[in-house]
């Protein structure tokens, strides 16, 4: 349920409440807008507890909530939650651009690629380390050197990092190496690995399974803040259609409509989601139009010679020229890049 305290309500009587509501069980969460506080509060619903607040002339009203998430709710967080990393902020009215290679391949490879995206741009170098592919005798990264590569990047060249967490077992090693921490289609429902990033405070990017309902994709978020992680990015990136002429089908139509489930920040793979470089341009300006927070984009300086998911990679001449084109996109919704 929620509690909407009365604006007039001081500190002391919030607290007091709170922690009465702890004692017997409850878990709170707490947000505090311009003009009143909401407490969310997760357990046991009981009508006589429900009574007994509404009662309180310090409270408002109290108000069930019937969607399964409950963290992840507009409803327990009214306003957008920004997450911010340093100077970089994902939610805000600037766009969040992460871009960069889908794999590191060495590190002449990625510093190049680095410091293309940077110089168009881009706050955050996305590139994987371990890289799931659906073929065993697919490249799959180069694991913790590659790691090691990133390390060395960021120290150079300032970017951000996100790179891709495979299991519950590596997720404190890679915390202490990235800024983010993503989680891939793949694993979207892996509870355990969510369950174990929910114990860490470091942003955690969690993209839509390839064929997860809405409600599934929150819910998996659901598990993360449940654990006391609230720092979750959303990523559509496609899901799983009988179209066959893109990779994935791009759920546009998601964007706005978890702007209205949920406070979280969304961001929008158009990469992943077509398959297909000469896609991503026209997919990104709409994503943007939309609502999206930000985008994810694979970007490689010879995307001809990529070891995973070329076809889908913009040059960085490409990638410098759709970062000008976004500009009018984003003005246009009162965003800027």
């Amino acid at each position: 349920m929620i509690i909407v305290m009365n604006p007039r309500a001081g500190e002391e009587a919030i607290r007091r409440i709170s922690t009465r509501l702890e004692e017997m069980g409850y878990r709170i969460h707490r947000s505090t807008g311009e003009n009143r506080t909401i407490l969310g509060v997760i357990g046991q619903r009981r009508e006589e507890v429900a009574q007994t607040l509404e009662a309180l002339p310090e409270v408002e009203k109290v108000v069930y909530i019937s969607r399964p998430f409950k963290l992840v709710g507009r409803e327990f967080h009214p306003d957008d939650t920004v997450i911010r990393l340093g100077e970089v902020a994902i939610g805000g009215p600037k766009l969040a651009v992460m871009a960069g290679p889908c794999a590191v391949e060495g590190e002449e490879q990625l510093l190049e690629s680095a410091w293309a995206v940077k110089s168009a741009g881009a706050q955050i170098l996305r590139a994987g380390a371990f890289k799931p592919r659906t073929s065993p005798y697919s490249f799959q990264g180069l694991e913790w050197k590659g790691l090691e590569m990133l390390s060395r990047v960021r120290e150079e060249t300032g970017l951000l990092i996100v790179t891709e967490v495979m299991d519950q077992f590596t997720v404190k090693d890679l915390a202490a190496c990235v800024d983010i921490l993503q989680v891939g289609t793949r694993n979207m429902q892996n509870f355990y690995l969510l369950r174990e990033l929910g114990k860490i405070r470091k942003p955690v990017l969690l993209k839509r399974g390839m064929s997860a309902t809405i409600e599934e994709w929150l819910m998996a978020a659901e598990y993360i803040m449940s654990g006391g992680n609230y720092q979750v990015i959303l990523c559509e990136r496609g899901i799983r259609t009988f179209e066959p002429y893109t990779r994935n089908t791009l759920d546009l139509s998601a964007v706005p409509l978890i702007k209205q489930l949920s406070h979280l920040p969304v961001i929008v793979d158009p990469s992943h989601a077509t398959g297909k470089a000469e896609l991503v341009p026209a997919m990104s300006r709409a994503a943007v139009a939309c609502g999206a927070d930000g985008l994810m984009i694979e970007v490689h300086p010879r995307p001809a010679e990529a070891l995973s998911d070329g076809p889908q990679s913009l040059n960085p001449e490409q990638f410098t020229r759709l970062m000008e084109d976004l500009k009018g996109v984003a003005r246009s919704v009162g965003r800027y890049v």
